[in-house]
């Protein structure tokens, strides 16, 4: 059973910055795409960033220039670097990887940012 296990999430005031982490129990390149989605509250969950296991990216446009997603392949480990939150940012974060025709969900992780 794959496990993600995020961390890194909290409280951050706007403008500043927090870093995700994701720890995958299984090694990345066996990942097609990893990637982070985010739920606020009342909205759908969306993506914000995903990375192929060739290291091709994807950003949600209202991210881009502010997060950075990369990936550790010794430390089966994805980061989400946010710099620049805004309140607008404020919501649940998931780790997500997908594999063949299956798809893996970590916990998530709450990043709140107070303006």
């Amino acid at each position: 059973q794959v496990q993600l296990v995020e961390s890194g999430g909290g409280l951050a005031q706007a403008g500043g910055s927090l870093r995700l982490s994701c720890a995958a129990s299984e090694v990345l390149f066996s990942f097609r795409t990893m990637g982070w989605y985010r739920q606020a509250p009342g909205k759908q969950r969306e993506l914000v960033a995903e990375i192929t296991s060739s290291g091709l990216t994807n950003y949600l446009d209202s991210i881009k220039g502010r997060f950075t997603i990369s990936r550790d392949n010794a430390k089966n480990t994805v980061y989400l670097q946010m710099n620049s939150l805004k309140p607008e940012d404020t919501a649940v974060y998931y780790c997500n990887a997908y594999r063949f025709a299956n798809v893996y969900w970590g916990q998530g992780t709450q990043v709140t940012v107070s303006s």
